[in-house]
């Protein structure tokens, strides 16, 4: 067996599935995060307070942090594979939302919120699939 082969039942270039799968991952969680971060940061404080109490508790700095924060990892699980320019960026933007909602469910626990983790745990999921595979199972390639 030579040892560069992939293992067997493994095939050496990705399927046209698992890329649309994860091209499909990557934009819903686009959507989602740069939503969110629209949302949180120019949605008027009392109002967002009223929706998700967590924000009138919490420094308006700390709340707009993770405004900026949920922009950027959106932006960056889409931008740079799309573009094809350092598309490694899009598995750096993926662990860092998996990050992100990991803290936030240890947040939400923290102040005794469990029931309102469970679209984080979900969020943490689909950012480790992209995670894993644009790292290692469906690269895209930097342009030429």
């Amino acid at each position: 067996m030579n040892p560069l082969s992939p293992p067997v039942g493994v095939s050496a270039k990705p399927s046209k599935a698992l890329h649309a799968g994860l091209w499909v991952v990557q934009a819903l969680l686009g959507l989602t995060f740069v939503g969110s971060g629209i949302w949180k940061a120019f949605t008027p404080l009392p109002e967002l307070a009223a929706m998700i109490p967590w924000a009138g508790q919490v420094p308006p700095a700390f709340l707009y942090a993770i405004a900026v924060i949920d922009l950027a990892g959106g932006l960056g699980v889409v931008l740079p594979s799309l573009t094809r320019i350092k598309p490694g960026l899009t598995v750096l933007a993926a662990l860092g939302c998996a990050l992100l909602q990991v803290s936030a469910i240890v947040f939400h626990f923290s102040r005794g919120e469990a029931a309102n983790t469970p679209f984080n745990f979900f969020l943490v999921a689909l950012s480790l699939f992209v995670f894993w595979g644009r790292r290692s199972r469906a690269p895209i390639p930097p342009r030429g």
